[in-house]
Order: C-alpha cells, then structure tokens, then sequence
C-alpha cells in the first residue's frame, strides 16, 4: 500500500474511489437523498472525482482540492441538516461493506466529523438573526 506519512490512516487512493463510486450510487437510489442530491448533480462522474479529490485531500493529504463544501452546502435550501445522519447512515454502510473494520472505522470517525460540523454550520448560518440560539 503506497501512502505517505502524513495520511491520516492506511487507505489507497483506489479504495477512496471505489468507496466514492459506490456510495453515490446507493445515495442515487435512496428515497431523501437521491431526490436532493439529484437536483444539484448534473454530472456524477465528475461530482464523484470532485468528492473522491476532497477525501484524498482529507485522507491522504494529497492536496489538489480547492472547493468549497460549506459554502456549497449552505447555498442550496433544500439541504437540510436532518439530511446529514441519513447520509452519514448511508455512508457508514458503504465504507463497512467495502473496506476493512478498522478503516471503515476510521474513515467514518472522520466522516462523522465533518458532517457534524456541516450540520451544525447549517443550523447555525440559517438561524433568523435575533432569535435565541437552536439547541439540538
């Protein structure tokens, strides 16, 4: 396996991509997330590259991502964040059937990480300014 030291555990950049391939196919198939994601992604092979460039990043170091998930995820409404445990859910299930128990443990702490913050990212940015903070 050819990884350098800075990855943040042992993955190849193929399984990062078969994980990829795999989970948006199930996500495509899913009654809420099919729907929504359906209504941004035009083009899933190269929605698939950009997410597998932004794992590698986040897993492998690699560099050579320079989107801007937040800021994608809080510009289109219909993303909810009781849409994010139905996608970790999915996800979880894709890295358990496809890779082995202790990377899909560790893939999916991180992925658990980031989703969080997304969640509460979009709970916080889509507060009415004013109110009382939500505690959820």
């Amino acid at each position: 396996m050819t990884q350098t030291s800075l990855a943040r555990f042992d993955i190849t950049a193929d399984e990062i991509t078969r994980v990829v391939t795999v989970f948006y196919a199930a996500v495509r198939k899913d009654p809420v997330l099919g729907e929504v994601f359906g209504n941004h992604v035009k083009n899933w092979p190269e929605h698939e590259q950009l997410i597998g460039a932004f794992w590698r990043n986040a897993i492998l170091r690699e560099g050579g991502y320079n989107g801007h998930p937040m800021r994608e995820h809080l510009s289109r409404p219909d993303v909810k964040a009781e849409h994010f445990p139905i996608w970790l859910g999915l996800f979880h299930e894709v890295l358990r059937a496809e890779l082995p128990e202790t990377t899909a443990r560790q893939w999916g702490a991180l992925a658990d990480r980031i989703g969080e913050g997304f969640r509460t990212g979009i709970i916080n940015m889509r507060q009415p300014k004013g109110e009382p903070p939500k505690l959820f």
